[in-house]
């Protein structure tokens, strides 16, 4: 594993720009990669990792850096619960942790550095001083997951009843009346114009 200096000037030239929420994300993966015991996710133990983030912002950037997991990849998923968090799998072994920002730490770094006014920057010192113990809450999970979920998953392809539009991944809906994508069965987050 590279070092979190490493890591951060990495994490900056992939995101654009560094911040407390990428010092967090870059600390957040590391860890839960020491505690899976995985020193190399993106080579030798690039096929090992499946990692699941909780929020869209700057810290799963950082994740991704680190970890080399990718959506396209099938490695990244993403469930938007607005946390900064993240659950790391190594899928040969089935353990897994799932790894939490905790919010006091930004208390934390108001009173390690009063002496610096710029919040972000203040976060960004500490976050890389505060132990790891006093920045994250840690916890062994299980997460079941099904064949389709797993990166190199080549399963049917299917055919929207409505749209015609091809479905992969087991993402469709069955029903009575027939095979539909999740837009066409209602689920949607865009209206046709």
């Amino acid at each position: 594993m590279k070092s979190l200096d490493e890591y951060l000037v990495e994490a900056e030239q992939a995101h654009g720009h560094l911040c407390a929420g990428q010092v967090l994300g870059v600390r957040l993966a590391m860890l839960g990669l020491a505690k899976l015991g995985i020193d190399d996710p993106r080579g030798k133990d690039c096929k090992r990792l499946v990692t699941f983030v909780e929020i869209d912002r700057c810290a799963t950037d950082a994740v991704a850096v680190v970890t080399g997991c990718r959506l396209g990849k099938r490695a990244l998923k993403f469930r938007d619960w607005g946390k900064v968090a993240a659950t790391f799998i190594d899928v040969s072994s089935g353990n897994a942790i799932r790894i939490a920002a905790k919010e006091s730490s930004k208390k934390l770094a108001r009173q390690m550095h009063p002496e610096i006014a710029n919040k972000n920057q203040q976060q960004m010192l500490a976050y890389r001083e505060i132990s790891d113990e006093a920045l994250f809450t840690t916890q062994r999970v299980k997460v079941a997951l099904p064949p389709e979920e797993f990166p190199g998953y080549k399963g049917e392809r299917v055919v929207c009843d409505t749209c015609g539009e091809g479905i992969n991944f087991r993402r469709e809906v069955r029903t009575a009346e027939g095979v539909f994508c999740r837009a066409c069965a209602g689920e949607r987050y865009y209206e046709p114009i």
